[in-house]
């Protein structure tokens, strides 16, 4: 049941270090297969695969494989990755399972993906979670939740091919009632998370991203400057209103790089969804251009 892949390996990215590298493995690690990607599809644009029962052409595990099907097809050249919400397929029991497993078959080998579960939970459960996540399902990374601590995400950062997106600053309006509440030393507390989890807990693999939401630059702009080099996952551009320029202008790194950018109705309920993806890819590498042009 699992993609297969067959990306090969490329240059050691910036967010890296030698120390986290293995040295022979055959597989490149997640941010250097992800880099590979942007790199090849000159794209910043994660495209959503969320199978809203109000989208399909009829409700079901079947409905929701052929929307996405068609969504992959239509997006697949400016895509430098896939996000499945795994919410949209469990709605529909076994036969959601079956269906997600088929849209991960469609989705190119050397094209990555987020699976968006949000999982965490004590060490034993997590290392389940992980199971079906890398190996049952075969995806490159998972979205996780920080709230149980390092022991809690330490199944999903072993392996140095795949890698976690740990929620950091999300997009909600409610992502206020906690992320921001101050700690010890003054700092909010999705600040804290990020060193955590970027200067400990995925010490020795760095193949830990931040989901850091496009709806507050501040937020992207205070955690861009503590982690140059990190990657962010930032969702909110589109239905949810974010700001896509000042998105970019507060969360890019140095090299126009650093940000996934996660976009679904805006894509999939557009009239000609290949243009839309097109666009916002288009968007995206303005925004690029023009942080590099600030740094010089």
């Amino acid at each position: 049941l699992a993609r297969a892949n067959t990306a090969k390996p490329h240059g050691l990215p910036r967010c890296t270090s030698l120390e986290g590298r293995v040295i022979g493995r055959a597989m490149p690690g997640f941010f250097e297969k992800l880099r590979a990607r942007v790199h090849a599809a000159d794209s910043l644009l994660c495209v959503g695969l969320d199978p809203h029962a109000s989208e399909l052409e009829e409700d079901s595990a079947e409905g929701a494989f052929k929307f996405c099907a068609r969504l992959i097809e239509e997006t697949k050249d400016v895509a430098a990755a896939y996000k499945p919400n795994a919410a949209f397929f469990e709605a529909y029991g076994c036969s959601g399972a079956e269906a997600l497993e088929r849209v991960l078959k469609l989705i190119p080998a050397d094209i990555p993906v987020v699976l968006d579960a949000k999982r965490g939970d004590i060490g034993t459960t997590s290392e389940a979670y992980a199971r079906g996540a890398f190996e049952t399902l075969g995806c490159d990374s998972v979205t996780v939740s920080p709230y149980l601590g390092g022991d809690g995400l330490k199944p999903f950062l072993q392996d140095p091919a795949k890698g976690a997106w740990v929620l950091c600053k999300t997009s909600n309006k409610g992502s206020a009632d906690l992320q921001t509440l101050e700690v010890p030393g003054g700092k909010p507390l999705y600040l804290h998370v990020a060193g955590l989890c970027c200067g400990t807990w995925a010490k020795e693999h760095n193949n830990a991203g931040l989901v850091v939401g496009a709806t507050d630059t501040e937020a992207l702009r205070r955690v861009r400057a503590e982690l140059p080099e990190v990657w962010f996952l930032s969702p909110g551009i589109g239905a949810q209103g974010g700001d896509l320029a000042g998105a970019l202008e507060a969360g890019l790194d140095a090299e126009g790089l650093g940000m996934l950018l996660p976009i679904s109705r805006g894509i999939s309920k557009a009239d000609d969804r290949r243009a839309a993806a097109e666009k916002f890819r288009a968007e995206i590498n303005v925004g690029r251009a023009a942080k590099r042009a600030k740094l010089g």
